[in-house]
């Protein structure tokens, strides 16, 4: 992420305290008096003028590259330069079918049609959208007078979208330079957008124009427009000019832009539709029947600044045809807005190697019902895969696999140096915690760093003077009750060596025997065993664990019940390098709170001084442990951990 300027950082002191030393220096301001109030007053307009030209400097050298440019208009300026196109707010969508019963009336129309445009409304709480068809749908009488309503794919299934349809006229004016002409909406789902031009205000026949990004081959005279981010927010609509991407309209010439006004992600949700518009049969209006078969989803705001600077060099080097890994997944976040993460990795790479294939994970909206997740891998291999890869593999499907992370961190905590008690620092290093793996991990190809986590703690506070954190790994599997069943559940990296002292493998308690128990290792070995809560042993080898593969197996379990009430059990283990876990393919790393803890140890520090040699000492005493050792220093280094 890219970190903003701090006018701090230039400050204004420490530049007027270097003129005033430079001055100084000089023989004939040797002796004097900068803090008259005439030499202030110019010290202070220099180091001002400086402070200010340095930090516009520091401004202006940050917006000329896209990886420190913080202005949004900016960004998307160094993305348009490689060929990226940004997301606009989209639209939320939802499936429904749709049905017409005029059963016993006299001189029904064999088929009846609904227009694109057709409204409906729905709720999301307590806001109300308006969502329409989008093309023309009709339907047949089925000899008893039902009419089920079908797409173009002559299905029941039946997409509507959220939005407001808007128009947007230009006239074209003297042929010149190349003209853009501006759509004043920041709502615009930019998708959904069509282009007419007609030969002139009057006439009624008009031709119309593709999107620039369905182009396969361009020509100087194809028809094609590109819709843009223009930097206030709005959108600039733009033509070839015969050399570039296609033929412009001609002078006299009128361009209607149709769009839909939409509330972006505000809208997904919407699960109940009622029509409001009327079909009418003889004059009279019939109550259209409405089933749900989607929720709406898929809509979402403007893309983020961040995201444009992840993403643009990546679909960049893609160049829209697919070689490598990162070329997947630029190309399929950019054209399915449900997806919020993927990752892709070649079949060589995989576990047990399928040469041949390549592996797409991905990760949808929260809420994304499976057929409509079925629906979108569908259209990723027949409408990118198939189309842009540039040899013959296929692509299969996995699906993102979860490992949690159980952080145990401690700090040294002295009161005397914050205003705020141990308990309360406790909970603001949890919530940074927290944060950090919500800004940091979360994501496929998110490393965890202990030293980088430590760092941010050890800073969040003066009186926070050392950290140490414990990190464990945590698979979650659901044991078949009742029923004898083996298990191998893995984790993305290496696994401890058994140890003398302490378990490396445990698990949540589950009924077995009637008894509450939990799988922990046999210390000094990597024979697991079900130890009840006496510490009785009930089976002595369920299974083992293998340290390079990560690997867990359980051979035979048969729990009876899970007593945390939930349909999984937590299978907890020591990674073999806690200082860096790093997933490989489709894992993600995510923190468990549950077990997760932050504590302070109170560590006054007691300062005295020695007047006879005017040397400082000090004393940290650590209340909480009863113990007391020295330190010649209070920031606290967590390298040692």
């Amino acid at each position: 992420m890219a970190t903003a300027i701090q006018s701090t950082k230039l400050d204004f002191e420490n530049i007027k305290i270097s003129l005033r030393k430079y001055l100084a220096a000089k023989d004939e301001y040797k002796d004097f008096n900068f803090e008259a109030a005439g030499i202030n007053n110019i010290l202070d307009v220099l180091a001002y003028n400086t402070h200010f030209n340095a930090l516009t400097a520091n401004f202006a050298l940050n917006e000329a590259f896209l990886n420190t440019a913080q202005l949004r208009s900016s960004v998307i300026a160094h993305a348009t330069t490689l060929g990226y196109e940004t997301r606009s707010r989209t639209a939320a969508e939802a499936n429904i079918t749709m049905s017409l019963n005029l059963n016993g009336v006299a001189g029904r129309p064999n088929v009846i049609s609904i227009p694109a445009g057709f409204s409906f409304t729905s709720k999301v709480g307590e806001q109300t959208f308006t969502f329409l068809t989008t093309e023309l749908h009709s339907a047949t009488d089925d000899g008893l007078g039902v009419y089920n309503f079908l797409n173009s794919e002559g299905t029941t299934s039946i997409k509507i979208k959220e939005g407001t349809k808007f128009t947007k006229t230009f006239f074209v004016g003297e042929a010149g330079e190349r003209v853009l002409y501006v759509i004043p909406d920041n709502t615009m789902d930019t998708a959904t957008a069509s282009v007419k031009v007609y030969a002139d205000p009057a006439s009624t026949n008009f031709v119309s124009y593709s999107r620039l990004s369905e182009a396969v081959s361009v020509t100087s005279t194809s028809r094609y427009f590109q819709i843009t981010e223009a930097p206030n927010g709005f959108y600039e609509l733009n033509f070839g000019d015969g050399i570039s991407f296609g033929k412009s309209p001609e002078p006299g010439n009128k361009i209607e832009v149709e769009y839909l006004s939409v509330q972006g992600a505000d809208a997904n949700g919407a699960s109940t539709f009622k029509p409001s518009d009327e079909i009418l049969v003889n004059g009279v209006n019939y109550p259209l029947l409405i089933n749900t078969v989607a929720n709406s989803l898929n809509g979402s705001d403007v893309q983020s600044i961040e995201s444009i600077r992840q993403n643009a060099p990546i679909a960049y080097a893609a160049q829209q045809r697919l070689v490598t890994a990162e070329d997947y997944k630029a190309v399929i976040l950019k054209n399915y807005t449900s997806v919020l993460d993927a990752t892709a990795w070649g079949g060589e790479d995989n576990a047990i190697p399928d040469y041949g294939k390549v592996y797409v994970s991905l990760v949808f909206q929260e809420g994304t019902l499976d057929s409509a997740k079925q629906v979108i891998k569908d259209s990723i291999v027949t409408n990118v895969t198939n189309n842009l890869s540039i040899i013959s593999i296929d692509t299969k499907f996995a699906d993102p696999v979860t490992t949690f992370l159980e952080l145990g961190a401690t700090f040294n905590f002295d009161p005397s140096l914050s205003g705020v008690t141990e308990q309360t620092a406790a909970s603001n290093v949890m919530s940074l915690i927290t944060q950090f793996f919500t800004d940091n991990l979360n994501k496929f190809g998110g490393v965890f760093r202990r030293s980088n986590l430590l760092s941010e703690i050890d800073n969040l506070s003066p009186a926070i003077l050392n950290s140490r954190v414990e990190v464990k790994m945590q698979q979650r599997f659901e044991p078949t009750l009742n029923v004898p069943t083996s298990y191998d559940i893995t984790f993305p990296t290496r696994l401890a060596a058994p140890s003398s002292t302490v378990p490396m493998v445990t698990t949540d308690t589950f009924i077995f025997n009637n008894r509450i128990c939990q799988i922990k290792n046999r210390l000094n070995s990597n024979v697991l065993q079900i130890i009840n809560s006496s510490a009785a042993v009930e089976v002595d080898n369920i299974g083992s664990w293998d340290e390079t593969t990560g690997v867990v197996s359980l051979v035979g379990f048969t729990p009876t019940g899970i007593t945390s009430g939930q349909s999984f059990l937590k299978l907890t283990v020591t990674p073999s390098n806690q200082a860096t876990i790093k997933p490989l393919r489709n894992y993600i790393l995510s923190l468990d709170t549950d077990p997760s803890f932050a504590a302070a140890n109170i560590d006054r520090q007691l300062l005295s001084s020695s007047l006879g040699v005017g040397v400082s000492s000090q004393v940290t005493s650590s209340s909480s442990s009863g113990s007391s050792s020295s330190s010649s220093s209070s920031s606290g280094s967590s390298s040692g951990y």
